[in-house]
């Protein structure tokens, strides 16, 4: 399918953009602040917790996990925090939790909400309601669900594993109380996947298609085509993966030696862990994009 600070890493978050909703990071542009978080920092970990994804059910049941407590990882980019939206088709209630089956129409998933068992005890006292709805857990009664099936709902949470069946972990469930969200989270998600997967476009492109639209034309400028995410992928690495492009452009732009570059400062020089070096230079290397010189470990780039 078709989301803060220049330049990107190809490695961590991604930038915002001016479809006046920041991208996953901004809000949604439908609740302001809700999905805030630091720009993310290469390096162990990938991203930081405070990051967030948006993405569709399809995504979520595919993310890979390299092995079991990993985290998953979506277009080969680790993701801790996640937001979709989807339609209830089932609401499940127990002492403890709230599950809930959302269904976008890519794929279902369930949604667990944990009651906080302690605060609905009080909360007939205190006239409050604590997370997950209705009836107090503390007197033995089943909390209530304040979303009804057939609803759509937003979900901010952390995917999770158990027995091999996966589920979302939710942080934040809320009903869509405007359609024009569903659609503008699915552009999001494209978004984010073609910007992980293909790169960003060149400053200016699209601006051809957009441009007897008028007011589109007016955000291409500083829309998806607007190059404020980094510099455009080289065309010879469009069909490798994105660690992989990040290291070609780290030898095509950092001073070097006719011996090339090591892959220690490769790794120093991107933020990028040895390991995930390692693979991206023997990608590069299947695909005759560089060459190795005076050792396994140092490369230089193959022109042609």
């Amino acid at each position: 399918m078709l989301t803060s600070k220049p330049p990107p890493d190809y490695g961590g978050g991604y930038s915002t953009t001016s479809y006046g909703a920041q991208g996953g990071m901004g809000g949604g542009g439908f609740m302001g602040g809700s999905q805030g978080g630091s720009q993310p920092t290469a390096g162990k970990g990938t991203l930081s917790k405070d990051t967030l994804r948006p993405c569709t059910i399809k995504q979520v049941l595919e993310a890979s996990q390299p092995f079991p407590d990993a985290e998953f990882k979506i277009d080969e980019v680790e993701v801790q925090q996640l937001t979709f939206v989807g339609q209830i088709r089932n609401i499940s209630t127990q002492t403890t939790n709230i599950t809930y089956k959302l269904d976008d129409g890519t794929g279902s998933v369930e949604v667990k909400q944990w009651v906080d068992v302690e605060a609905n005890s009080h909360a007939p006292a205190l006239g409050l309601l604590a997370a997950g709805g209705g009836g107090g857990a503390g007197d033995g009664k089943k909390p209530s669900s304040p979303l009804k099936e057939g609803e759509w709902a937003r979900v901010w949470g952390r995917l999770k594993a158990f027995n091999n069946r996966r589920h979302v972990g939710a942080h934040v469930i809320r009903p869509v109380t405007d359609k024009m969200e569903i659609t503008y989270h699915l552009l999001e998600a494209t978004y984010v996947h073609l910007y992980f997967t293909k790169g960003p476009l060149e400053p200016g492109a699209g601006r051809g298609a957009a441009g007897a639209g008028g007011g589109m034309n007016a955000q291409a400028d500083g829309g998806y085509g607007n190059g404020d995410m980094g510099m455009r992928p080289d065309m010879k690495t469009l069909h490798v993966g994105v660690n992989a492009r990040r290291v070609y452009q780290c030898l095509k732009e950092i001073p070097q030696s006719n011996e090339g570059l090591h892959v220690q400062n490769i790794a120093a020089s991107i933020k990028m862990p040895v390991t995930d070096v390692m693979k991206a230079g023997d990608e590069l290397l299947a695909n005759s994009l560089i060459f190795t010189t005076v050792d396994d470990s140092t490369w230089a780039l193959l022109e042609f």
